[in-house]
């Protein structure tokens, strides 16, 4: 192995253990006092967010939107990650443009900046599967796109969950239901909801709001990209093609 493929198992190996790890006492009492800041937001921003992730999903899975790029022919890892790098650094920017731009608007403005941000986050995600040589065409993939949009968007325990679902993704995928409505669209909107909420609500206000949107908007697609890149090196380790070696991943539910 490369030097640069031995910092990436590393950098892998400390991510499964932390998508592994039991919700802490501290994650639980957030999440309480989540649910009940969820009361207090009107219900005109959760009706913004639920529609835009709606939407979102629909062009994700039924549209072509998103497609406008060939899977990568490159076959060094780092290479697929400068590239995947690259794009998550133009991304950054651009999320926290927006998000400075529809903060220093005020109140609605802020409200657009949800389904515009999640646009941003679903292009990136299209793009990094393309860099490491997965065809977005595949409906299996797509659905192997909204996972990674869950590990980085969730509670502990819910990440927990859909890590064991992406964990031997080539096999476990064979057995995805033909119906795509049978996919947990409730579960799936109301983590988003519940993850971004708090930090999204400071922008809001009038006066913090540009700074408060430029930095969580920066910030949430850096955490989104980190999340991407380690899924699929998960992947490519579990084809063979970046380390044999089980990973606590494939150790704990099983390999190819």
């Amino acid at each position: 192995m490369t030097n640069y493929e031995e910092q990436a198992y590393k950098e892998l190996l400390l991510w499964e253990k932390k998508m592994l790890r039991k919700p802490s006492a501290a994650g639980k009492l957030s999440k309480n006092i989540q649910d009940k800041i969820n009361g207090w937001i009107p219900d005109k921003v959760h009706k913004t967010v639920t529609t835009a992730i709606k939407q979102m999903t629909r062009g994700v899975l039924f549209g072509a939107e998103f497609i406008n790029s060939e899977p990568s022919l490159s076959t060094s890892l780092e290479e697929m990650e400068q590239e995947v790098l690259k794009k998550i650094s133009f991304y950054r920017k651009a999320g926290a443009a927006e998000g400075g731009i529809t903060g220093a608007g005020g109140f609605w403005f802020s409200l657009a900046d949800f389904p515009l941000l999640l646009a941003l986050k679903m292009k990136l995600l299209f793009e990094i599967a393309s860099s490491y040589g997965f065809s977005v065409l595949d409906y299996r993939e797509r659905i192997f796109i909204m996972h990674i949009f869950q590990l980085a968007f969730s509670s502990q325990q819910n990440r927990q969950k859909v890590f064991s679902q992406i964990t031997n993704w080539e096999q476990n995928s064979k057995y995805l239901p033909d119906d795509i409505h049978q996919f947990d669209w409730k579960t799936f909107q109301q983590e988003y909801r519940d993850y971004i909420d708090l930090a999204k609500l400071a922008q809001l206000i009038p006066g913090i709001g540009a700074a408060v949107g430029l930095v969580v908007n920066y910030r949430l697609i850096d955490h989104l990209g980190k999340t991407a890149m380690n899924a699929y090196r998960m992947r490519l380790a579990e084809k063979g093609k970046f380390r044999l070696d089980q990973t606590p991943a494939m150790a704990l539910f099983g390999t190819l």
